[in-house]
């Protein structure tokens, strides 16, 4: 028997009981086999039969003045990132030379995003979307303020002060973990740039400069997620013993989803991010 699939209708109940409003700016995170359905095999219709109705689901809450933002990261044409060092691990040198000439460059108009799911992918691909300029850690933005989401992006600023993470968090945006958990919150990112002092590193990637790739290399503060987990907890339990219903929760189609007011996640992650690592330590 096929799965029982929901609609956008049903998806759009969720998302107000979630304090999803018309005007709304909001941050998504989403894992669509969790909202509703199974991984579509190789070679299903182009039309996602679950980021489609979730997407026009949010438009109708938000109505014509709301805006959705998806991380639209492409980690893949880095050799100073994670995925880089999983893909090419076990090479021999000339195996890992030849694999970078054939990294794919960033173009904004054009790259996928990379492991960022079929929910950022839709929204990437929507009529109307903006996207910023990072080559690594760029957003997606759909609706009427996509243009201001996206308009700064520095080069060497992954999540930071000169990212679309600073007007998120300036303009009220609610963050939704549809099917995920605080190690994909992007947002707790800015806050590492909020700590004194905070580690720092080098990062390379290759993009298209006049039509052909280049690489370009550049310093900025060293990302870890590895505590995340741990720092939504702590999060989740002040806001138990205040009482104060920051976070709601609830189901989106067949996802536990948490929403979240930006501003007050990044600043309780601030104060906890500093107790927690110790100034100038580099993660592991």
């Amino acid at each position: 028997m096929p799965p029982v699939l929901p609609t956008r209708a049903s998806l759009a109940d969720d998302l107000a009981e979630l304090g999803v409003r018309p005007g709304a700016v909001v941050l998504v995170h989403a894992r669509m086999s969790a909202v509703g359905d199974v991984e579509q095999p190789p070679g299903a219709p182009a039309r996602d039969p679950v980021a489609e109705p979730l997407l026009g689901a949010l438009r109708d809450v938000l109505g014509r003045r709301g805006t959705v933002v998806v991380p639209s990261f492409t980690e893949g044409n880095s050799m100073s990132s994670r995925v880089h060092r999983r893909r090419t691990a076990g090479m021999t040198a000339a195996q890992r030379t030849a694999f970078r000439t054939r990294m794919p460059a960033f173009e904004a108009d054009h790259s996928p995003s990379d492991g960022m799911g079929r929910f950022a992918e839709t929204v990437r691909r929507a009529a109307g979307a903006r996207r910023s300029g990072h080559p690594q850690t760029s957003f997606v933005a759909l609706g009427a303020r996509a243009p201001e989401a996206v308009a700064r992006h520095g080069e060497t600023c992954h999540l930071g002060e000169e990212s679309p993470l600073r007007w998120l968090y300036d303009v009220g945006a609610r963050v939704l973990l549809i099917g995920v958990g605080y190690q994909v919150c992007s947002a707790f990112h800015l806050a590492e740039y909020r700590l004194p002092n905070p580690p720092r590193r080098d990062y390379a990637c290759v993009v298209v400069r006049k039509g052909k790739a280049v690489w370009i290399s550049y310093e900025d503060v060293d990302l870890d997620d590895t505590d995340f987990t741990d720092l939504g907890t702590d999060y989740e339990k002040s806001d138990l013993d205040r009482n104060s219903s920051r976070i709601l929760r609830g189901p989106v189609g067949g996802a536990e989803t948490r929403s979240l007011v930006m501003r007050d996640a990044v600043d309780f992650a601030v104060p906890w991010l500093s107790e927690k690592r110790p100034r100038g330590t580099l993660p592991t």
